[in-house]
Formats: structure tokens, sequence, C-alpha cells
């Protein structure tokens, strides 16, 4: 509580009493309005001092105290007291603010009277103004007419005066330049500088030139040998007396305008180094009405620093380490950009072309003229000249470095033209004027067409893919070169083509290595592509070494061939504008078509189908199957050849019908052959199947099915199928991982089982019916067809064949049952079973009790 009473002691205080400390009663605590206005002002502080000031001090403390009761009087009185002291400041409180509030309706009253003493003042000047205003239109038109008149005669006096002192001031130069041979009245203006005076100078000079054209014209037939001139006097070859001597004004007036313009040119490029753009643009303007500015135009673009230091750069040789090159060169890595220092020049001329612009405005009047010159400059100097020596250190890597080279600097320049006109130039920061646009793209335009007239740019494409695809496919067509023999049929007569073409192919890539013209980066990565070490290699085809695997389809190999003509697609499309696409895309397309259809399939193919037509005749050895697996990556290859050209190539020439649809048929051409020898080579190995399971069959023997109880002879009934039977089901068990291999899981792996499973079954028909079975034997021939149906089910052929399937197991049954049994079964298959009659006879006659009574009469039925 001390701490309290402390902080209220400003605000309540005792009134002082001489006898004060000896009172009973204390003081009353006093207080104004000022204790309650205060910001620090808390009710809870000021009841407790009030409280604290309640109770004298000599009561607050001592034992005595503590023991006396609690005496309410003195805060009843401290209370009361502040209540009515707090009645009376409110009172004080009310009476101020009366006084306040009639302040303020006075000063609102005042206020009011102020504003309908000006609104009355303004409604008062405006009447004043409106008369004013009718009084002209009305009463003084008249003198306002005149006096417009007046005006329009006074600057029409003053024009005419103008005028006069002008043609005056013309008159006194083409008399001093005449008569004396001097032109110190424009020498004095053009030395008092300004650019008033030197417009006007100019504007003389023209003026001159013409009255000389007309008054003085022996000046200016000297130049077609009318007359001669002699120490500035002008005399005609046919005269013989002498005349007046007279000055050659031609000559005198063009030399002051090329002093004058000298002088301005001079000046203009002070300006310039001093960044003084008003001096510039006022020399600017004389120079264009003296002689139309191309001067300063030429002065301005001509001794550009970028220009100067350019100059210097243009003769160094276009560097890059090798690795980079080696990259551009490489079809298989990604291409690796722009090369650097045509970079480095396409990044320094948009900044300097976008600074300049605004110079170019600022200091010329006609600012498009000049920024025409500028990017006229900078395109058919620098940037050509810097695109020639890329291209041509390009083309000595290889043509694919030249072709990657030609699309990276046009997309680069390209990005450049968009850039300049999205920051619009001159006209920054609003759109680029139309004509500076025209400019822009005429200048890119033209720095492109040596490289696309006719048809220079396809023909390189097709020779870059024509040589990367004999590179790739080199080692393979050495590798069935050696493969085919001489036909000795008419049949390999007519594949005698395919090996030509083969050689011709070969060859050309060989004779394209000796070349000359080819640069030893290009050979060498050729070289590379192919597999080979050097060129003399290729030369002697007869040393290169070549694996089974360089015979061997590969869906990568096919991959890169698709890869390398999407890539020269698209350098096209982006290249040649959508110009010529459809021719381009159809010769491509013919590439195609030639090197990965004809060349690197149909061998693989017809290698395949030469294989297996060599195996339907063995005799000694099991068949060689070892081409069905190339099967499995060319019908991939062909299924990307088909997806490649329906997705990507014929969508490109949709537009040109005649194009289109000739693509379409050489396409379906090419696949209709590949599919037709696909299916050829699945004929014959269905023709190698089946004759060798025929061979194995032959070998069964005649014992087999009739076992006899001697003990030298083997006990079939033991065993689980026949040896034969045990050698066929292991031939044919391995069809099946083979085939699927190569033809996948699908209507045509299908479609080849059902054909085998068919033949297998006719087979197997006429197998049985060539032996003589017994009771026993029966049992034996029941085995053999249980272990050939679990073969042909494993193949899963569906329904299709599930009557061949009973028809196998029926023919175990009629070797086992009785007559009796075998009665019921011959009718019941004879009548509606599906059986030829023939069949069921051959079966039955071959049962070793066809002799007795019973079979006899099932005999005669049949």
């Amino acid at each position: 509580m001390a701490g309290t009473a402390s902080s209220a002691s400003s605000t309540i205080s005792q009134q002082p009493s001489a006898y004060s400390g000896r009172s009973v009663f204390h003081q009353a605590p006093t207080f104004t309005l000022e204790t309650f206005s205060s910001r620090d002002f808390i009710v809870k502080d000021f009841v407790e001092n009030l409280s604290d000031t309640a109770v004298p001090p000599n009561r607050r403390s001592g034992p005595a105290n503590q023991a006396n009761a609690f005496d309410p009087k003195p805060f009843i009185r401290t209370f009361e007291h502040a209540r009515n002291r707090m009645a009376e400041l409110s009172g004080d409180l009310e009476q101020r603010e009366n006084e306040l509030s009639a302040a303020v309706r006075r000063a609102e009253a005042q206020h009011i009277s102020t504003l309908q003493t000006a609104h009355r003042k303004l409604e008062q000047i405006t009447q004043s103004f409106g008369g004013l205003e009718t009084k002209l239109q009305g009463e003084d038109s008249r003198s306002v007419s005149t006096v417009v008149k007046i005006g329009q005669r006074l600057e029409e006096l003053d024009r005419q005066r103008t005028k006069a002192q002008d043609t005056k001031f013309l008159i006194q130069c083409w008399l001093e330049v005449s008569q004396r041979g001097e032109l110190f009245l424009l020498e004095d203006i053009r030395r008092q500088g300004g650019g008033d005076g030197k417009v006007r100078c100019a504007k003389i000079a023209r003026q001159l030139i013409k009255i000389s054209q007309s008054l003085d014209p022996e000046s200016w037939q000297q130049a077609n040998g009318v007359s001669r001139q002699a120490n500035g006097i002008s005399e005609p070859h046919d005269q013989s007396k002498p005349r007046q001597r007279r000055h050659n004004t031609r000559e005198l007036i063009e030399k002051f305008s090329e002093t004058l313009e000298k002088d301005l040119l001079k000046s203009f490029d002070e300006f310039y180094r001093r960044e003084n753009f008003d001096g510039m643009h006022e020399c600017a303007k004389v120079l264009h009405d003296f002689n139309g500015g191309s001067s300063v135009i030429g002065s301005f673009v001509n001794q550009h620093q970028f220009f100067i230091d350019r100059s210097q750069l243009i003769t160094e040789e276009v560097g890059g380490d090798a690795e980079t090159w080696e990259r551009l060169a490489d079809p298989d890595n990604e291409p690796p950009g722009v090369e650097p220092s045509l970079q480095s020049l396409i990044d320094e001329v948009r900044i300097v072309v976008q600074e300049e612009s605004i110079i170019i405005k600022r200091a010329f009047p006609y600012a498009e003229q000049v920024m025409v010159k500028f990017l006229q400059r900078i395109f058919q100097q620098s940037i050509q000249q810097r695109l020639e020596m890329v291209l041509e250190k390009a083309n000595t890597i290889s043509s694919l470095a030249f072709l990657r080279s030609l699309q990276a600097a046009r997309s680069a320049l390209s990005t450049l033209i968009d850039d300049l006109k999205m920051h619009g130039l001159t006209e920054h920061p609003e759109p680029i004027s139309p004509q500076i646009t025209l400019v822009l793209d005429q200048q890119f335009d033209d720095l492109f067409v040596p490289y696309f007239a006719g048809s220079s740019y396809i023909e390189r494409e097709k020779r870059n893919l024509e040589e990367l695809y004999a590179s790739l496919l080199f080692k393979y067509t050495i590798f069935h070169s050696r493969r085919r023999k001489a036909p000795t049929t008419f049949m390999k007569s007519l594949a005698k083509s395919g090996s030509e073409m083969l050689a011709s192919a070969r060859d050309a890539y060989v004779e394209r290595l000796d070349s000359s013209d080819l640069a030893p980066a290009q050979k060498a990565m050729l070289l590379r592509v192919a597999g080979l070490k050097d060129a003399e290699n290729a030369k002697a085809q007869t040393e290169i070494e070549v694996s089974d695997e360089d015979g061997v389809l590969s869906t990568a190999t096919a991959k890169r061939m698709l890869k390398w003509l999407a890539e020269a697609i698209g350098r096209g499309l982006e290249l040649n504008g959508g110009n010529d696409t459809a021719r381009d895309v159809s010769a491509l397309h013919q590439i195609l078509i030639i090197n990965l259809g004809e060349i690197y399939l149909e061998t693989s193919l017809d290698a395949a189908s030469d294989l297996a037509a060599s195996q339907e005749n063995v005799t000694k050895n099991e068949p060689d199957l070892s081409y069905v697996p190339t099967l499995k990556p060319a019908i991939t290859i062909m299924h990307l050849l088909s997806t490649f050209i329906h997705t990507v190539l014929l969508p490109l020439v949709a537009p040109n019908i005649s194009v289109r649809k000739s693509m379409a048929r050489s396409t379906d051409q090419t696949m209709e052959s590949l599919e037709s020898k696909v299916n050829g080579i699945l004929q014959h190995s269905i023709d190698v199947i089946l004759n060798w399971t025929s061979k194995i069959l032959s070998s069964q023997k005649k014992t087999d099915f009739r076992p006899r109880d001697d003990p030298s002879s083997p006990n079939y009934l033991e065993l689980l199928q026949t040896p034969t039977c045990q050698s066929v089901y292991t031939f044919l068990s391995r069809l099946q991982p083979l085939f699927l291999t190569a033809l996948a899981p699908g209507a045509n792996v299908t479609s080849f089982f059902l054909e085998v499973a068919l033949g297998f079954r006719s087979l197997l028909f006429q197998h049985f019916q060539k032996f003589q079975v017994n009771a026993a034997g029966g049992i034996v021939v029941t085995k053999d067809l249980t272990k050939y149906i679990e073969l042909l089910k494993s193949w899963e052929l569906g329904e299709a064949f599930e009557g061949s399937v009973e028809a196998l197991t029926e023919i175990g049954h009629l070797f086992v049952v009785g007559p009796e049994a075998l009665r019921e079964r011959v009718r019941g298959k004879a009548a509606g079973g599906g059986w030829d009659r023939a069949d069921l006879r051959a079966f039955v006659m071959r049962r070793e009790d066809v002799g007795s009574i019973g079979v006899q009469s099932i005999m005669s039925s049949l």
C-alpha cells in the first residue's frame, strides 16, 4: 500500500495545517479535473489513495491499534467529501461543455454565412462572364473578325518579308560566288554555329546549285568535254577570242557544301562521344535536310565501335575443343548446341542493338531509317561472315556436323529476331514498327538462302543418312554377301537381285570412303559406326572379320536408324519452314524403305528362308532351327517400321494427296513382301517339323505293337511309351518355347501350332494304319497316343482341335476293345461320330484278330 499511496500523492493531497500533527481529524483530500483527465489515472489506485488518507498516521501502527475494532467513520467522511468534490467537478465540467457547445454553434453559423456570401459572389461572377461572352459573340463579332483578319494579314506580310529577305540574301550569295568567287556570307553564318544557321546554309547551298545549273551551265558541261577550264576560267573550244573571266560556281558551291558536311559530321561525332543527344539530333536533322542524311547514317554505322571491334575478330578461326566437334559429328550423341563464337556474337548483337536503339531514337529524327541501315550492316557483315566460317568448319568435320550446326545457328538467330521484335527497338516499349519487322525477317531469310536453294538441303540430308546407314550395315552386308552363293536353280536366280543390292550398297560405301572430298573426321566417324579400324580394311573386304552376331537382326540397330531419320525429319521441318515438306519426307521415306526394309529386314528373312528350305529334306541329323529366333526381332522391327511410317511420316504429307498415296502404296508393298517372307519361313518350318516327325515315325519297328512273350524281346508293356514315341515327343516338345519366343503369344502362334497339330494328326493316322496290332500291342498304342495327346494339349490349341484329340483317343480304343464292344463303337462312329468309314476300316484291318468271325462281320458292315 505504501507504493500505491506514493504514486497517487501527486493527484490527491491534504490541505496544510499548523496543527496537523496533533489534530484528531485529518484533512480531506483535494483533487481537480486534471486528476481524472490524466492518462495515468486508474480508478483502483484512486480509491486506494482515498482509503489511505482516511486513517490518520498515528492510528495506523502499533500493537494497541491492532487490537482496536475497525472504525468506519474516517472512511465515511473521506468518501462523502470525495463524492461532494466530484459533484462540484461534475457541475464545472457540465458548465464548460455548455460553453464549448455554444462556441461551436456560433462558429458553424458564421461558416454557413461565409459560404452563402461566397456562393452569391460566384454567381455574380458567372453572370458577368456570361454577359461578356454574349457581348463578344453578339455586339462585338465584327470587331473580333476584323482582329483575326488583321492577324492573318500580318502573318502573311511577315512571311513575304522573310521570303523577300531570303531571296535578297540568296541573290547576294549568287552574285558573290559568280562575280568574286567567294562565299563569305555563307561562311559567316556557318561559323556562327547553331543548328538553325547550319540548316539555313544547307538550304541556300542547294538553291545555289540549282541557280548554277540554270545560269552557269558551262561549269556543269565540263564533265562532258564541251568546254575546258583553266585557272578557274571556262572557255569554249570553238572560240578564238577570250571571254570575260567567270568563276566556276559549281566547284565553289560544292566545296562549300563539302566543308559544311564535314563540319556537321565532325560536330555529330563530338556530340556522340560526349553523349550529347540533343546536339546529335540537331546535326542529324541538318544533314538530312542537306543530303537526305546518307552521310551521317554511314558515318554512324561505319564508325560504330561494335564493327571496329568485330573487324579484328572476324579473321579469327572458329575454335572449339575436339570433343565438342566429335559430339557434333556423332549421330548417337545429342548435338552440343550453337558454336561458342557464334553464340557470343549473337548475345552481343542482342545487347548492342537494344542499347543502340535507344541512342538512335534520341539522336536521329529519322530513327527508323538509321535502325534499318544498322541492322543490315550487322547481319550482312558480322553475322553472315561468322556464320559462313562456322558452317565451313562444320563441313570439314562431317555432313551431320554441318546440318546440326546449320540447325543450331538458325534456331539461335530465330530467337534473336524474336527477342528484337519483342523489345520494340526504336519503338520501345511499344511494338516494333512494320518496316523494321520486314527488314529483320528479310535479313534472317537472306542468311540461309544459299543453303536451301533448290534441293541442296535435302540432298545433304539424304547423303548423310545413306552414309550412316551404309556404315551401320556394312558388316551385316559383308556377312550375308558371303553367305550367298551362285544361283543353281530358277528360284535362286530370282533371289539374286537381293544379293546384287547388297553388293551395290557395299561397293558404294567403300567408294565413298575412298572419295577425296570426304573429310578425315567424317571418315573416322563412319569407320567407327561400321566397326572398322581404318579404310584399308574396308577396301580389302575379304580380310574383314565378321561374326555370326554381325549377321543377326538387332532391334537396337533398327531403333538407331529410325532415330537418325527422325532427327533428319525434325531438322527438315525446322529449317525448311514447311516448303516442299511432302517432297523431302517422301525422299527420306524411300531411303528408310530401302535400307531398313529391303537391305536389313529382307536380307535376314531371305537367309532364314533359305536355311529353313534347306532343312526340309534332312535325313541324317535333326533339322537346324537356329533361324527361328530371328523371327522375333524381324517382326518387332516390322512393327516399328510400320508404326513409324504411319505415325510420323504419313501425317506430315497429308496435305499432298498424291505423295501420301505413293508413300502409303510403297509402304504397303514393302510390308506385304516382308509378311509374305515371314509366312514363307513359317510354312517352311511346318514342313521341316512334319518331315522330321515323319522320319522319326518311320523308324517305328513292326514288332513294337505285336509284343510276344519271348523273354529275349523287350517287354513293352512295362514301358510308358515306345522309343519312337519318346523321340517324337522330345522333338516336338522343344517347339513350343522356341516358337513362342519367336512369335509371341497370340493368334499367329496359335495358328502355327494348329497347322503343325493338324499335320501331326494326319501323320499319326497314317502311321497307325501301317502296323499290325495284337491285343497287347493295343495297350502300347494307347500309351503312345496318350503321350501324343498330352503333347498336343500342352499347345493350348482351343476348341478347334478338340475333335482331333478325341479321334486320336478313339484309335487306341479300336485296338484294345473286344469284338462286341468294337461293334458298338464302330456303329456309333460310322453313324454320327464324324469318322470316315474308310479310316475305320483301315484301323480295324490292322487288328491281329481281323480274321475272326466277329471282326469280319464288323468289316462287312463297313
